[in-house]
């Protein structure tokens, strides 16, 4: 009875044991920070999907997923947990960013644009109120477009914010966050045939950034009667 009651023990233990160091996350995450600083994402990945899945539905990891993927550029897959993320909390706006930009990179240009208007009003952010403004211009949703613009000029800048632009196949510049916000109020102005207005837009583009290309060749365009270049 004895010999039985240590063996019952020792079993015991083993299942406690076992139990422990299968919900024991310390490795996953030593495999996953040293597969992200090897640059393998796929190992990182594989390691995030073992943590999340012995802490659960509700496990922070999860937005650490999103990142990954995101970085990755798998647009889709980002996408399906930044939505799995906000069926819990709605409020993450770096997630809710997140999922903004992977649904534009899919080209699903109004599903983004509904985001990035939650964005909007949880953040307060102009450079969200710009891309809002974008992607509406982009759909040529025009009205919506010049209110997105105008919310964009009423936010505060904090002066941190960079727009890329194309100016030939060989060469990118970047652009302040306000001259690319002028810059667009134009365009959609020049849309809407108000072309006073677009001029106006344009000169203050170049005013708050004398190198910007694009505004000054759209503010000559304009001058000129010609036809402006669009983002």
């Amino acid at each position: 009875m004895k010999r039985f009651y240590i063996t019952l023990s020792a079993l015991l233990a083993f299942i406690s044991f076992y139990a422990q160091d299968t919900n024991d996350i310390t490795l996953d995450k030593a495999v996953m920070k040293q597969a992200l600083h090897y640059g393998d994402n796929a190992i990182a990945t594989n390691s995030l999907y073992n943590i999340i899945a012995k802490e659960g539905a509700n496990s922070v990891y999860k937005d650490s997923l999103a990142y990954l993927y995101f970085s990755s550029r798998k647009y889709s897959s980002c996408f399906m947990v930044c939505s799995d993320i906000l069926s819990r909390d709605g409020n993450k706006q770096d997630i809710l960013e997140m999922q903004a930009a992977s649904l534009e990179s899919l080209g699903a240009i109004d599903k983004a644009a509904q985001v990035y208007a939650k964005l909007v009003v949880k953040s307060a952010n102009n450079y969200h109120a710009y891309k809002l403004a974008n992607l509406y211009f982009a759909v040529k949703k025009y009205d919506e477009a010049y209110r997105s613009i105008k919310k964009a000029q009423e936010l505060k800048d904090k002066g941190t914010v960079k727009v890329t632009y194309a100016v030939n196949k060989n060469y990118n510049q970047q652009v302040s966050l306000l001259a690319a916000i002028s810059n667009l109020k134009g365009l959609i102005e020049f849309e809407q045939d108000k072309m006073d207005l677009a001029k106006t837009s344009f000169k203050k583009a170049v005013d708050l950034q004398a190198d910007f290309v694009l505004a000054k060749e759209n503010l000559q365009a304009v001058i000129e009667g010609k036809q402006v270049k669009k983002e």
